[in-house]
Protein backbone atom coordinates (compact mmCIF):
# COMPACT_ATOMS: atom_id res chain seq x y z
CA UNK A 1 0.00 0.00 0.00
CA UNK A 2 2.76 2.58 0.61
CA UNK A 3 4.20 1.83 -3.05
CA UNK A 4 0.76 2.67 -4.56
CA UNK A 5 0.75 5.64 -2.31
CA UNK A 6 4.24 7.08 -3.04
CA UNK A 7 3.48 6.61 -6.43
CA UNK A 8 -0.10 8.45 -6.42
CA UNK A 9 1.74 11.18 -4.85
CA UNK A 10 4.16 11.58 -7.54
CA UNK A 11 1.59 11.16 -10.51
CA UNK A 12 0.00 13.78 -8.92
CA UNK A 13 2.76 16.20 -8.77
CA UNK A 14 4.55 15.29 -12.37
CA UNK A 15 2.20 16.57 -15.59
CA UNK A 16 0.82 14.19 -17.11
CA UNK A 17 2.42 15.48 -20.56
CA UNK A 18 5.90 15.00 -18.80
CA UNK A 19 5.09 11.70 -17.85
CA UNK A 20 4.01 10.45 -21.31
CA UNK A 21 7.16 11.41 -22.77
CA UNK A 22 8.96 9.61 -20.26
CA UNK A 23 7.61 6.81 -20.79
CA UNK A 24 8.11 7.02 -24.88
CA UNK A 25 11.23 7.88 -24.71
CA UNK A 26 11.76 4.42 -22.18
CA UNK A 27 9.71 2.37 -25.08
CA UNK A 28 12.09 3.47 -27.98
CA UNK A 29 15.44 3.23 -25.49
CA UNK A 30 14.06 -0.78 -25.21
CA UNK A 31 13.30 -0.86 -28.56
CA UNK A 32 16.20 0.14 -29.91
CA UNK A 33 18.29 -2.15 -27.49
CA UNK A 34 16.23 -4.73 -29.34
CA UNK A 35 16.71 -4.37 -32.77
CA UNK A 36 20.53 -4.28 -31.93
CA UNK A 37 20.64 -7.82 -30.28
CA UNK A 38 18.66 -9.03 -32.84
CA UNK A 39 21.20 -7.13 -35.71
CA UNK A 40 23.64 -9.72 -34.02
CA UNK A 41 21.72 -13.06 -35.19
CA UNK A 42 20.69 -12.01 -39.14
CA UNK A 43 22.98 -13.26 -41.96
CA UNK A 44 23.64 -11.13 -44.93
CA UNK A 45 24.73 -13.25 -47.71
CA UNK A 46 26.40 -10.72 -49.61
CA UNK A 47 29.09 -10.21 -47.06
CA UNK A 48 29.84 -13.28 -45.22
CA UNK A 49 29.72 -15.33 -48.31
CA UNK A 50 31.35 -13.09 -50.84
CA UNK A 51 34.40 -12.23 -48.44
CA UNK A 52 36.37 -15.08 -47.49
CA UNK A 53 39.76 -14.45 -45.16
CA UNK A 54 39.55 -10.54 -46.09
CA UNK A 55 39.54 -10.45 -50.00
CA UNK A 56 36.61 -11.01 -52.71
CA UNK A 57 35.78 -14.71 -53.49
CA UNK A 58 34.76 -15.66 -57.02
CA UNK A 59 35.10 -18.51 -59.21
CA UNK A 60 38.67 -16.53 -60.90
CA UNK A 61 40.26 -16.21 -57.54
CA UNK A 62 39.74 -19.73 -56.39
CA UNK A 63 41.22 -20.80 -59.26
CA UNK A 64 44.46 -18.79 -58.16
CA UNK A 65 44.76 -19.92 -54.86
CA UNK A 66 44.09 -23.40 -55.93
CA UNK A 67 47.02 -22.93 -58.86
CA UNK A 68 49.29 -21.13 -56.23
CA UNK A 69 48.62 -23.96 -53.59
CA UNK A 70 49.79 -26.57 -56.26
CA UNK A 71 53.01 -24.55 -56.96
CA UNK A 72 54.45 -24.38 -53.41
CA UNK A 73 53.52 -27.80 -52.49
CA UNK A 74 56.65 -29.85 -52.64
CA UNK A 75 56.25 -33.74 -52.96
CA UNK A 76 57.73 -36.10 -50.46
CA UNK A 77 56.29 -39.41 -51.66
CA UNK A 78 55.91 -38.80 -55.05
CA UNK A 79 53.40 -40.84 -57.08
CA UNK A 80 52.91 -44.75 -57.62
CA UNK A 81 53.58 -46.50 -60.92
CA UNK A 82 50.05 -47.19 -62.13
CA UNK A 83 50.16 -46.20 -65.71
CA UNK A 84 47.75 -48.15 -67.34
CA UNK A 85 45.43 -46.55 -70.48
CA UNK A 86 42.42 -45.07 -68.43
CA UNK A 87 39.09 -43.20 -70.30
CA UNK A 88 38.85 -39.32 -70.98
CA UNK A 89 36.63 -39.28 -68.25
CA UNK A 90 38.84 -40.26 -65.47
CA UNK A 91 40.48 -37.22 -63.55
CA UNK A 92 43.12 -38.95 -61.67
CA UNK A 93 46.85 -38.22 -61.85
CA UNK A 94 49.39 -40.66 -63.41
CA UNK A 95 49.05 -43.55 -61.81
CA UNK A 96 48.16 -42.51 -58.81
CA UNK A 97 45.98 -45.03 -57.08
CA UNK A 98 43.42 -44.19 -54.45
CA UNK A 99 41.41 -46.96 -52.28
CA UNK A 100 37.75 -47.26 -53.11
CA UNK A 101 36.89 -45.59 -49.80
CA UNK A 102 39.45 -42.71 -50.68
CA UNK A 103 37.61 -42.41 -53.85
CA UNK A 104 34.14 -42.10 -52.69
CA UNK A 105 35.21 -39.41 -50.07
CA UNK A 106 37.22 -37.62 -52.66
CA UNK A 107 34.04 -37.38 -54.72
CA UNK A 108 31.82 -36.34 -52.76
CA UNK A 109 33.91 -33.63 -51.03
CA UNK A 110 34.75 -32.42 -55.48
CA UNK A 111 30.54 -32.28 -55.70
CA UNK A 112 30.25 -30.18 -52.49
CA UNK A 113 33.09 -28.16 -53.66
CA UNK A 114 31.52 -27.64 -56.95
CA UNK A 115 28.06 -26.64 -55.34
CA UNK A 116 30.24 -23.73 -53.06
CA UNK A 117 31.46 -22.18 -56.30
CA UNK A 118 28.17 -22.08 -58.01
CA UNK A 119 26.37 -20.30 -55.06
CA UNK A 120 29.08 -17.67 -55.59
CA UNK A 121 27.01 -16.50 -58.34
CA UNK A 122 23.86 -16.85 -56.61
CA UNK A 123 24.14 -15.35 -53.30
CA UNK A 124 20.44 -16.16 -52.47
CA UNK A 125 21.05 -19.84 -52.52
CA UNK A 126 24.34 -19.56 -50.76
CA UNK A 127 24.62 -21.83 -47.73
CA UNK A 128 27.15 -20.76 -45.32
CA UNK A 129 27.98 -24.17 -44.01
CA UNK A 130 29.67 -24.58 -47.02
CA UNK A 131 32.75 -22.23 -46.01
CA UNK A 132 34.01 -24.91 -44.20
CA UNK A 133 33.53 -27.42 -46.84
CA UNK A 134 36.15 -25.54 -48.71
CA UNK A 135 38.64 -25.13 -45.93
CA UNK A 136 38.47 -28.85 -45.27
CA UNK A 137 39.23 -29.69 -48.79
CA UNK A 138 42.23 -27.23 -49.01
CA UNK A 139 43.82 -28.77 -45.71
CA UNK A 140 43.63 -32.39 -47.95
CA UNK A 141 43.99 -31.17 -50.84
CA UNK A 142 47.03 -29.00 -50.82
CA UNK A 143 48.71 -31.41 -48.25
CA UNK A 144 52.50 -31.24 -47.91
CA UNK A 145 52.80 -34.93 -48.98
CA UNK A 146 52.53 -36.58 -52.56
CA UNK A 147 49.28 -37.55 -51.92
CA UNK A 148 48.06 -33.77 -51.69
CA UNK A 149 50.08 -32.42 -54.74
CA UNK A 150 48.78 -35.60 -56.82
CA UNK A 151 45.19 -34.95 -56.22
CA UNK A 152 45.67 -31.25 -56.25
CA UNK A 153 47.55 -31.10 -59.16
CA UNK A 154 43.96 -32.94 -60.88
CA UNK A 155 41.62 -30.73 -58.84
CA UNK A 156 39.84 -29.60 -61.93
CA UNK A 157 37.39 -32.06 -62.60
CA UNK A 158 34.68 -30.50 -61.34
CA UNK A 159 35.29 -27.06 -63.24
CA UNK A 160 37.37 -25.34 -65.49
CA UNK A 161 36.65 -25.33 -69.52
CA UNK A 162 37.07 -27.80 -72.11
CA UNK A 163 39.65 -26.59 -75.03
CA UNK A 164 41.27 -28.23 -78.23
CA UNK A 165 44.48 -29.20 -77.13
CA UNK A 166 47.74 -27.12 -77.72
CA UNK A 167 50.19 -29.60 -77.69
CA UNK A 168 50.10 -33.60 -79.31
CA UNK A 169 52.04 -36.21 -79.22
CA UNK A 170 51.86 -37.28 -82.71
CA UNK A 171 53.83 -40.54 -82.57
CA UNK A 172 55.56 -43.02 -83.00
CA UNK A 173 54.28 -46.68 -81.89
CA UNK A 174 56.40 -48.34 -79.92
CA UNK A 175 58.36 -45.55 -79.30
CA UNK A 176 57.85 -44.81 -75.77
CA UNK A 177 54.78 -42.41 -76.16
CA UNK A 178 52.82 -43.80 -73.39
CA UNK A 179 55.20 -43.54 -70.51
CA UNK A 180 55.81 -39.72 -72.00
CA UNK A 181 52.30 -38.87 -71.31
CA UNK A 182 51.86 -40.53 -68.26
CA UNK A 183 54.93 -38.82 -66.61
CA UNK A 184 54.13 -35.51 -68.46
CA UNK A 185 50.82 -35.91 -66.37
CA UNK A 186 52.05 -35.82 -63.25
CA UNK A 187 53.04 -31.81 -63.95
CA UNK A 188 49.96 -29.66 -62.40
CA UNK A 189 49.73 -27.43 -65.47
CA UNK A 190 49.20 -30.47 -68.04
CA UNK A 191 45.62 -31.96 -68.52
CA UNK A 192 45.43 -34.98 -71.10
CA UNK A 193 43.44 -37.57 -72.09
CA UNK A 194 44.06 -41.07 -71.10
CA UNK A 195 42.79 -43.01 -74.47
CA UNK A 196 44.01 -42.78 -77.98
CA UNK A 197 40.84 -40.39 -79.11
CA UNK A 198 42.40 -41.52 -82.81
CA UNK A 199 40.43 -38.13 -83.87
CA UNK A 200 42.34 -37.29 -86.59
CA UNK A 201 42.95 -40.48 -88.47
CA UNK A 202 39.48 -42.45 -87.42
CA UNK A 203 36.59 -39.83 -86.12
CA UNK A 204 37.98 -37.00 -87.88
CA UNK A 205 34.20 -36.84 -88.89
CA UNK A 206 32.64 -36.25 -85.82
CA UNK A 207 33.78 -32.81 -85.47
CA UNK A 208 35.78 -30.48 -83.23
CA UNK A 209 32.80 -30.53 -80.89
CA UNK A 210 33.18 -34.16 -80.55
CA UNK A 211 37.08 -33.64 -80.23
CA UNK A 212 36.77 -30.92 -77.91
CA UNK A 213 34.27 -32.96 -75.43
CA UNK A 214 36.84 -35.58 -75.05
CA UNK A 215 39.07 -33.10 -73.63
CA UNK A 216 39.86 -32.68 -69.85
CA UNK A 217 38.84 -29.24 -67.93
CA UNK A 218 41.27 -27.22 -67.59
CA UNK A 219 42.11 -23.52 -65.77
CA UNK A 220 43.82 -20.87 -66.67
CA UNK A 221 47.21 -21.48 -67.65
CA UNK A 222 47.12 -24.95 -67.79
CA UNK A 223 47.60 -26.95 -71.61
CA UNK A 224 45.45 -29.44 -72.59
CA UNK A 225 46.99 -32.78 -74.63
CA UNK A 226 46.38 -35.75 -76.04
CA UNK A 227 48.59 -38.52 -77.81
CA UNK A 228 47.92 -40.94 -80.83
CA UNK A 229 50.85 -42.61 -82.10
CA UNK A 230 49.49 -42.95 -85.22
CA UNK A 231 49.16 -39.37 -86.38
CA UNK A 232 52.65 -39.33 -87.56
CA UNK A 233 51.82 -42.22 -90.25
CA UNK A 234 48.79 -40.74 -91.55
CA UNK A 235 49.02 -38.53 -94.38
CA UNK A 236 45.67 -36.63 -93.83
CA UNK A 237 46.35 -35.92 -90.09
CA UNK A 238 49.07 -32.59 -90.74
CA UNK A 239 46.82 -30.56 -92.73
CA UNK A 240 43.73 -31.78 -90.05
CA UNK A 241 45.41 -30.79 -87.21
CA UNK A 242 46.93 -27.71 -88.89
CA UNK A 243 43.38 -26.37 -89.65
CA UNK A 244 42.31 -26.71 -86.04
CA UNK A 245 45.93 -24.86 -84.48
CA UNK A 246 48.43 -23.51 -87.29
CA UNK A 247 50.37 -22.69 -83.82
CA UNK A 248 49.87 -26.30 -81.88
CA UNK A 249 53.26 -27.81 -80.30
CA UNK A 250 53.53 -31.44 -81.85
CA UNK A 251 55.96 -34.09 -80.09
CA UNK A 252 57.17 -37.38 -81.92
CA UNK A 253 59.09 -39.97 -79.41
CA UNK A 254 61.23 -41.49 -81.90
CA UNK A 255 63.16 -44.57 -81.34
CA UNK A 256 65.79 -46.76 -83.14
CA UNK A 257 63.74 -48.04 -85.99
CA UNK A 258 64.58 -52.14 -86.36
CA UNK A 259 64.20 -52.14 -82.53
CA UNK A 260 60.93 -50.42 -82.91
CA UNK A 261 59.76 -52.60 -85.63
CA UNK A 262 60.44 -56.11 -83.23
CA UNK A 263 59.02 -54.39 -80.39
CA UNK A 264 55.59 -53.51 -82.87
CA UNK A 265 55.89 -57.44 -83.71
CA UNK A 266 55.90 -58.39 -80.46
CA UNK A 267 52.63 -57.00 -79.50
CA UNK A 268 51.10 -58.17 -82.68
CA UNK A 269 52.27 -61.77 -81.73
CA UNK A 270 50.83 -61.29 -78.35
CA UNK A 271 47.45 -60.99 -79.89
CA UNK A 272 47.98 -63.41 -82.68
CA UNK A 273 50.30 -65.97 -81.64
CA UNK A 274 48.96 -67.83 -85.37
CA UNK A 275 50.94 -64.78 -87.31
CA UNK A 276 54.22 -65.86 -89.41
CA UNK A 277 57.76 -64.87 -87.97
CA UNK A 278 59.57 -61.74 -88.08
CA UNK A 279 61.73 -63.33 -91.02
CA UNK A 280 59.10 -63.94 -92.94
CA UNK A 281 56.98 -60.80 -92.68
CA UNK A 282 60.30 -58.45 -93.12
CA UNK A 283 61.03 -60.16 -96.34
CA UNK A 284 59.50 -59.79 -99.70
CA UNK A 285 62.22 -62.22 -100.73
CA UNK A 286 65.15 -63.38 -98.15
CA UNK A 287 67.36 -64.87 -100.54
CA UNK A 288 67.87 -62.15 -102.88
CA UNK A 289 67.37 -60.12 -99.62
CA UNK A 290 64.43 -57.86 -100.72
CA UNK A 291 62.88 -56.29 -97.43
CA UNK A 292 59.46 -55.61 -97.90
CA UNK A 293 58.95 -52.27 -96.77
CA UNK A 294 54.90 -52.30 -96.85
CA UNK A 295 55.04 -54.22 -93.95
CA UNK A 296 53.42 -51.39 -91.02
CA UNK A 297 55.98 -52.82 -89.04
CA UNK A 298 58.76 -51.61 -91.27
CA UNK A 299 57.26 -48.69 -93.07
CA UNK A 300 56.55 -46.65 -89.48
CA UNK A 301 60.28 -46.56 -89.00
CA UNK A 302 60.71 -44.93 -92.05
CA UNK A 303 60.77 -41.43 -90.32
CA UNK A 304 62.22 -39.32 -92.70
CA UNK A 305 59.55 -40.33 -94.77
CA UNK A 306 56.91 -39.05 -92.68
CA UNK A 307 58.17 -35.96 -91.06
CA UNK A 308 58.26 -34.96 -94.88
CA UNK A 309 54.42 -34.36 -94.75
CA UNK A 310 54.65 -32.90 -92.04
CA UNK A 311 57.15 -30.17 -93.06
CA UNK A 312 54.83 -28.98 -95.52
CA UNK A 313 52.42 -28.10 -92.61
CA UNK A 314 54.48 -26.94 -89.72
CA UNK A 315 57.75 -25.42 -89.05
CA UNK A 316 60.26 -27.58 -87.19
CA UNK A 317 60.25 -25.02 -84.53
CA UNK A 318 56.98 -26.65 -83.40
CA UNK A 319 58.04 -29.81 -82.79
CA UNK A 320 59.99 -31.68 -80.75
CA UNK A 321 61.55 -35.06 -80.81
CA UNK A 322 62.59 -37.04 -78.07
CA UNK A 323 64.58 -40.34 -77.69
CA UNK A 324 63.13 -43.28 -76.64
CA UNK A 325 66.75 -44.40 -75.68
CA UNK A 326 67.47 -41.14 -73.54
CA UNK A 327 63.39 -41.77 -72.59
CA UNK A 328 64.88 -45.50 -70.41
CA UNK A 329 68.21 -44.16 -69.72
CA UNK A 330 67.47 -40.26 -68.85
CA UNK A 331 63.88 -39.82 -68.25
CA UNK A 332 64.30 -36.60 -66.30
CA UNK A 333 67.00 -34.75 -68.77
CA UNK A 334 64.10 -35.95 -71.34
CA UNK A 335 61.11 -34.72 -69.54
CA UNK A 336 62.84 -31.38 -68.58
CA UNK A 337 63.44 -30.43 -72.48
CA UNK A 338 59.91 -31.42 -72.92
CA UNK A 339 58.26 -29.34 -70.33
CA UNK A 340 60.74 -26.28 -71.87
CA UNK A 341 59.52 -27.09 -74.76
CA UNK A 342 55.91 -26.69 -74.04
CA UNK A 343 57.00 -23.64 -71.81
CA UNK A 344 56.29 -25.42 -68.42
CA UNK A 345 58.19 -25.03 -65.46
CA UNK A 346 60.33 -27.91 -64.69
CA UNK A 347 58.43 -29.58 -61.96
CA UNK A 348 59.22 -33.38 -62.99
CA UNK A 349 62.43 -34.60 -62.05
CA UNK A 350 65.08 -37.56 -61.55
CA UNK A 351 63.35 -37.65 -58.13
CA UNK A 352 60.19 -38.87 -59.70
CA UNK A 353 61.99 -41.68 -61.29
CA UNK A 354 63.10 -44.86 -59.70
CA UNK A 355 64.53 -47.77 -62.74
CA UNK A 356 62.79 -51.23 -62.44
CA UNK A 357 65.21 -53.97 -63.65
CA UNK A 358 61.82 -56.59 -64.25
CA UNK A 359 60.48 -53.93 -66.98
CA UNK A 360 63.49 -52.57 -67.96
CA UNK A 361 62.56 -49.01 -68.07
CA UNK A 362 62.18 -46.40 -65.00
CA UNK A 363 58.81 -45.83 -63.38
CA UNK A 364 56.87 -43.32 -61.31
CA UNK A 365 57.49 -43.07 -57.81
CA UNK A 366 54.70 -44.36 -55.42
CA UNK A 367 53.61 -42.47 -52.31
CA UNK A 368 54.33 -44.32 -49.16
CA UNK A 369 50.85 -45.17 -48.56
CA UNK A 370 49.77 -46.25 -51.68
CA UNK A 371 49.16 -49.64 -53.24
CA UNK A 372 52.10 -51.66 -54.54
CA UNK A 373 53.34 -50.15 -57.58
CA UNK A 374 52.25 -51.55 -61.21
CA UNK A 375 54.42 -49.67 -63.43
CA UNK A 376 53.48 -49.42 -67.09
CA UNK A 377 50.77 -52.10 -68.35
CA UNK A 378 51.34 -55.51 -69.23
CA UNK A 379 51.56 -54.34 -72.67
CA UNK A 380 54.65 -52.52 -72.25
CA UNK A 381 58.11 -54.41 -71.36
CA UNK A 382 57.33 -57.47 -73.21
CA UNK A 383 60.31 -59.81 -73.81
CA UNK A 384 61.27 -59.98 -77.59
CA UNK A 385 61.60 -62.74 -79.58
CA UNK A 386 64.73 -64.05 -80.74
CA UNK A 387 65.28 -62.52 -84.01
CA UNK A 388 67.90 -63.83 -86.59
CA UNK A 389 71.30 -61.55 -85.87
CA UNK A 390 71.45 -61.58 -90.15
CA UNK A 391 67.60 -60.08 -90.11
CA UNK A 392 68.43 -57.54 -87.93
CA UNK A 393 72.10 -56.80 -89.53
CA UNK A 394 70.26 -56.38 -93.07
CA UNK A 395 67.60 -54.10 -91.15
CA UNK A 396 69.96 -51.75 -90.04
CA UNK A 397 71.35 -51.52 -93.37
CA UNK A 398 68.38 -51.06 -95.02
CA UNK A 399 67.35 -48.51 -92.55
CA UNK A 400 70.69 -46.12 -92.39
CA UNK A 401 70.26 -44.02 -95.22
CA UNK A 402 66.73 -43.10 -93.99
CA UNK A 403 68.17 -42.53 -90.34
CA UNK A 404 70.97 -40.04 -91.96
CA UNK A 405 67.99 -38.29 -93.56
CA UNK A 406 66.28 -38.10 -90.96
CA UNK A 407 69.22 -36.41 -88.43
CA UNK A 408 69.66 -33.63 -91.44
CA UNK A 409 65.93 -32.93 -91.14
CA UNK A 410 66.15 -32.82 -87.58
CA UNK A 411 69.10 -31.90 -87.13
CA UNK A 412 69.79 -34.56 -84.63
CA UNK A 413 71.92 -37.65 -84.37
CA UNK A 414 70.60 -40.21 -82.38
CA UNK A 415 73.10 -42.57 -82.71
CA UNK A 416 71.22 -45.48 -83.63
CA UNK A 417 73.81 -46.85 -86.06
CA UNK A 418 75.73 -47.53 -82.29
CA UNK A 419 73.24 -50.60 -82.48
CA UNK A 420 74.29 -52.30 -85.48
CA UNK A 421 76.94 -54.30 -83.72
CA UNK A 422 77.05 -56.92 -86.79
Amino acid sequence: MAFWSSTSVFTAKVPRKILFMFTLSLSITYLFYSLMNCYNSLQFPLQENYVYQGRLVTVETTFLTIREKLYSTTSQGYFTEELLERTSTEQTVAGYAVSPVNREDNVQTEQKTAEWIRTQTNPTKTNAGLQNIVLERERREFSTTGEGLSRGANCTSDYGEKKLPQAIIIGVKKGGTRALLEALRVHPDVRAVGNEPHFFDRHYDKGLDWYRDLMPSTLEGQITMEKTPSYFVTNSAPKRIHSMARDIKLIIVVRNPVTRAISDYTQTLSKKPEIPTFEVLAFKNRTLGLIDASWSALRIGIYALHLETWLQYFPLAQMHFVSGERLITDPAGELGRVQDFLGLKRIVTDKHFYFNKTKGFPCLKKPEDSSAPRCLGKSKGRTHPRIDPDVICRLHKFYKPFNMMFYQMTGQNFQWELDDRQ
